[in-house]
């Protein structure tokens, strides 16, 4: 592990911090890492070098680091998450599972199905750093005061706190000024570790009595082992346990299905339920397709309304707008067919999504394919009213062949502008869409639009009121 770090450490450069010493970003507070406390938890943030003096991504990077992680965490017994910094909004989790109970379940009641939630989720293919907010079991140590025998020496509780506090937490007594250093150095007086662990030694400690008499603390009380306190999340004044988990591998949607497919295949007991649309990323999904779709259906709206005054038909617009859904055609089976490609890191799957950007591409090439669609019509309707002797079919082979190269040309440019963002993982999914939307509306356009005007229109006149003479 030596050597492979070393060999991470080329292309990276690493800061350790530790506890509450640990960098908040917007990332962590949504993660609540503001929350641990304690020298047994820590981060390792890693800074990448810039992109263009390494050979991987950031997220090949933690895929392969991942299976060495995870035998230090076997090997230990510790549990280590690798996150990245998302390139969305941050969530609490990839994967969030939310395990509700009936009001009358006890606390241990729901650990006890959130445990059963937690162990279906291992059993997912792709899904990895399982976790949960149930606290463990411990104990804590808590000083009895005796209030009779601290009244009688005149000690009040205050005292005995910060007696306590000073000697486990340490307390600031001043600061030294040092020329060297360009800021004070602070005094903190605490007990040394060996000391302060010992409960036995506590008791030794000393407080002032009213008459200035020093008395320790076993005079006036005693220690006392006893289970700490649960913690118990509320969410809408329900009370839950959080089951956490990423991906690696595979969409999160894949691991929310296999869920719900567990659970209507085994169900949980009556009265609980797990709802997988709170806090993870499977709510941004669903609230940004929810969205887009509006604003998809707003358009074609909007386009239809457009066309239709400008041809004063309500068939026509229909037509020009069968060149939308090819796109589509072109888009799921290109996703597809790229991820054929894709080469695994690790034993991971590294696919390309179909993400928000991906469907706002979608969105953007409905208005791109239709003018291909009105440029083609508007040739047809006017070599087929140029003379008497040009049937409809004529029109339609002259307009394919002299409206198919600037159509090409137009495609092409679409093409080759969106090819130079492929590589961003932000918007590639908005550059494959006009890629894969594009070729295929293109060439599909050329053969649809003219089938469909030619079974419309063959039956009728030539719609020379339609057309503004040259």
């Amino acid at each position: 592990m030596e050597q492979y770090l070393a060999t991470v450490n080329e292309v990276t450069d690493f800061e350790s911090y530790i506890g509450l010493a640990s960098p908040m970003d917007f990332n962590g507070m949504v993660r609540h890492y503001y929350l641990r406390q304690g020298s047994y938890v820590g981060d390792i943030r890693i800074n990448l070098v810039e992109k263009e003096k390494r050979e991987f991504s950031s997220h090949k990077i933690a895929l392969r680091i991942r299976p060495e992680i995870d035998r230090i965490e076997q090997q230990y017994g510790a549990n280590i998450k690798i996150v990245e910094l998302p390139p969305g909004p941050p969530v609490l989790a990839t994967v969030v599972a939310e395990v509700y109970g009936p009001p009358q379940a006890s606390y241990n009641d729901i650990v006890r199905v959130s445990n059963d939630v937690k162990n279906r989720l291992q059993q997912f293919a792709g899904v990895v750093d399982i976790d949960d907010m149930i606290d463990e079991p411990h104990k804590q140590v808590h000083f009895i005061l005796n209030r009779e025998k601290a009244a009688q020496h005149g000690v009040t509780v205050t005292q005995v706190a910060n007696t306590l506090k000073t000697a486990l937490n340490g307390q600031v007594t001043g600061s030294v000024h040092i020329v060297s250093e360009r800021k004070p150095l602070l005094i903190n007086v605490q007990l040394p570790r060996a000391l302060r662990s010992s409960a036995t030694d506590l008791l030794t400690l000393r407080v002032k009595t009213a008459s200035g008499k020093l008395i320790p603390l076993s005079e006036i009380g005693s220690m006392q082992n006893e289970w700490g306190d649960q913690t118990i999340y509320h969410k809408n004044l329900h009370r839950l346990m959080y089951i956490t988990a990423e991906m690696a591998g595979r969409a999160p949607a894949e691991a929310v299905l296999d869920m719900y497919a567990s659970l209507d295949e085994k169900p949980l007991p009556p009265g609980y339920r797990v709802e997988m649309s709170g806090e993870g990323e499977w709510k941004i999904t669903v609230d940004v397709f929810r969205d887009l779709g509006l604003a998809f259906a707003a358009a074609l709206i909007m386009i239809y309304v457009l066309l239709v005054a400008q041809t004063g038909s309500l068939g026509i617009p229909g037509v020009m707008m069968i060149a939308i859904p090819l796109t589509v055609i072109g888009i799921m089976p290109g996703f597809w067919f790229i991820n054929l490609f894709t080469e695994p890191v690790a034993g991971y799957a590294t696919p390309i999504y179909f993400t928000a950007t991906a469907m706002i591409g979608m969105i953007a090439l409905a208005g791109i394919v239709v003018r291909n669609s009105i440029i083609l019509i508007d040739f047809i309707e006017r070599a087929w009213n140029r003379d008497e002797e040009t049937t409809l079919a004529e029109a339609l082979i002259e307009a394919g062949a002299v409206r198919m190269t600037p159509i090409f040309l137009t495609a092409a440019a679409a093409v080759f502008g969106s090819a130079i963002i492929v590589l961003d993982p932000i918007f590639s999914g908005l550059a494959w869409s006009f890629v894969f939307g594009i070729i295929a509306s293109t060439l599909f356009s050329l053969v649809v639009i003219p089938v469909v005007y030619f079974l419309l229109m063959h039956n009728k006149p030539k719609p020379r009121d339609q057309i503004e003479e040259e």
